[in-house]
C-alpha cells in the first residue's frame, strides 16, 4: 500500500470512529457537514476519494481539526519512560511528548528529597504560574519565606515570580504538574 493509501485509510477510520463515538448515524453527520449520507458512506468505505473541500466541514462537524485528522501515526513507542535524577531525588514522567497548544507541559514527578532551603540561590524564579496536585504523600512547597504543606488530593497554583521550590515532606511524594515553557526549563532540567 502506498503512503497516500495508508493515510487515506487512516483518515477514513478516524472519520468513522469519531462519528460513531458521537453516536451519530450517517444521516446525522450529513446534516451537520452538508454532504449526502451516500457520499459519507462511500468515503468511509473507501469507494470514494476524500477531497480537501470535504475534510474541512467533516472536521468541523466532528469537533476536530484537519491537522488531527491527517496527523501521522509513526510514533510506535507509546510507553512513557521515567527519567531519574538521583542527585535531585526526582523521577519525572513527561506525559505529553510535545508542549500542548498553549505551550504547556504535563509531568508526573516522584520526589524523595525535601525542598531546598539554602536561601534564594536554590529557590527558582521564572515568569508565569505553576500548577501542581499531589497524588500521594505530602509535598513541601517553599514560596519565599513561607513553607506550605500540600497533602494528598490537594492542589496549588502560584506565581512563579516568587522564589520557589518543592520537595518531599516526611517521605516520598508523587505530584502532577502543569508547567509553561519557563517552568519546564526551570524545574525539569537535569542537575548540573
Amino acid at each position: 500500500m502506498t503512503q497516500d493509501g495508508e493515510l487515506d485509510d487512516l483518515v477514513r477510520k478516524r472519520l468513522r470512529g469519531l462519528r460513531l463515538a458521537k453516536g451519530w448515524s450517517l444521516d446525522e453527520l450529513a446534516a451537520r457537514c452538508y454532504l449526502s449520507p451516500s457520499t459519507l458512506s462511500r468515503i468511509e468505505t473507501g469507494h470514494r476519494r476524500i477531497a480537501l473541500d470535504q475534510l474541512a466541514p467533516l472536521a468541523r462537524a466532528l469537533g476536530t481539526s484537519l491537522d488531527q485528522l491527517v496527523e501521522s501515526t509513526t510514533d510506535d513507542d507509546v510507553v512513557i519512560r521515567p527519567h531519574r535524577d538521583e542527585d535531585q531525588g526526582r523521577t519525572t514522567w513527561l506525559l505529553n511528548r510535545d508542549s500542548g497548544p498553549s505551550g504547556f507541559t504535563v509531568a508526573k514527578l516522584r520526589v524523595t528529597k525535601p525542598a531546598p532551603r539554602g536561601g534564594d540561590a536554590e529557590l527558582r524564579v521564572h515568569p508565569g504560574k505553576d500548577w501542581l496536585t499531589v497524588l500521594s504523600g505530602t509535598v513541601e512547597l517553599v514560596l519565599g519565606d513561607r513553607t506550605i504543606l500540600v497533602e494528598t488530593g490537594e492542589a496549588a497554583e502560584f506565581s512563579t515570580m516568587i522564589p520557589h521550590a518543592f520537595g518531599a515532606h516526611g517521605g516520598p511524594a508523587e505530584l502532577l504538574c502543569i508547567l509553561d515553557h519557563d517552568g519546564r526549563r526551570t524545574h525539569l532540567r537535569p542537575s548540573t
